[in-house]
């Protein structure tokens, strides 16, 4: 693995994302049909059409104004506290999905895909371009602009929010990739490992990871 900087310099600059245009996708129904978990993948980077056709339909703004005033998103949240975060792991290094501005930006150079996955779950051979890191924000759930219920302060609560929320974005991947042809693997990752390699503030957990890429 490629020894890992936490410097962000002019070499490692944001990545603006083209709009969604959705032209070679299947329709939902076909998706449905041909969503499964496949673990094989070639090295082929994702063009950015396709990565941001991915992360959109993973947790994009699809209005303008949605629940309490704040954006609505393709993923459902508990008071649309939109508290899933998504990192995107490449081989140059990890960026942070902007929703709100369509773009991609620089969070840790170096490659972390490895870490993206449990040791025990390295697939022979594994060459694949994207891991997605999905990282909860409980500071968003205990600060929400909605709706202030008491769950959303409890900490068996939160977790039980953020996981199911976490699992919603994970199958928003799913059917985008069974519909662009992709093929796509929700797994474990090495939690400690990526806490102490991400540049993540007291708050913020480790969650699952994602493996996303063109058929191997």
């Amino acid at each position: 693995m490629k020894r890992v900087s936490a410097k962000i310099g002019d070499n490692f600059p944001a990545i603006e994302l083209p709009t969604p245009a959705f032209e070679d996708v299947l329709s939902l129904g076909e998706a449905f049909q041909r969503r499964e978990t496949r673990r094989v993948f070639a090295p082929t980077p994702l063009p950015l059409d396709k990565l941001s056709e991915l992360l959109w339909a993973a947790c994009g703004v699809n209005r303008k104004i949605g629940p309490f005033g704040l954006t609505g998103r393709t993923d459902a949240t508990a008071s649309n506290s939109q508290e899933i975060d998504v990192y995107v792991a490449m081989e140059m290094g990890v960026y942070l999905y902007d929703p709100d501005r369509l773009r991609l930006a620089p969070i840790l150079i170096g490659d972390v895909r490895p870490l993206a996955l449990d040791r025990s779950q390295t697939p022979a051979g594994d060459r694949a371009p994207v891991r997605l890191i999905y990282v909860a924000d409980v500071d968003r759930l205990e600060h929400s602009q909605g709706q202030d219920e008491p769950g959303l302060h409890d900490a068996e609560t939160q977790k039980a929010y953020y996981y199911v929320d976490c699992g919603i974005v994970a199958a928003n991947v799913y059917l985008y990739a069974a519909g662009a042809g992709l093929n796509a693997w929700f797994h474990t990752c090495d939690r400690a490992a990526l806490a102490k390699r991400l540049p993540l503030r007291a708050g913020r957990r480790v969650l699952f990871a994602q493996t996303v890429g063109f058929p191997g």
